[in-house]
């Protein structure tokens, strides 16, 4: 690994992390796009390497913080914790099979709807 690009991974894990942090989100709005359009990963190399690093350990230090101020609702977060290991298992069975660039812009399609909503809707 040449130090460009462990600068990148350094900024990326940065970026990623304080807009995680602030906002909830990180991986896909940060770390996916990084590695595809910066690092040149493909999109099922991104999406998997973002789902490795968003594995507990990260993820704890920020729903600990969120917890101790009294921002989670842990009945919720419990359904959905079954839930999404379920939906994630077979999301990701089915995305592993689809072509990058299909996967690419399906990707995109989402976070471009995700964000029509959130800045239009209620």
């Amino acid at each position: 690994m040449s130090i460009e690009h462990f600068l990148i991974l350094i900024t990326i894990g940065l970026a990623a992390g304080l807009v995680s942090g602030s906002m909830g989100v990180g991986g896909g709005i940060i770390i996916i796009p990084a590695l595809v359009f910066i690092l040149g990963l493909t999109q099922h190399e991104a999406q998997g390497t973002s789902l490795a690093v968003l594995s507990l350990p990260v993820t704890m230090i920020s729903a600990f913080n969120y917890h101790k101020n009294g921002h989670v609702n842990l009945k919720f977060a419990a359904i959905i914790i079954v839930t999404y290991i379920i939906g994630n298992y077979f999301g990701s069975t089915l995305a592993v099979n689809i072509p990058a660039r299909t996967l690419q812009k399906i990707f995109g399609v989402l976070m471009l709807l995700v964000g029509i909503k959130m800045i239009l809707g209620k």
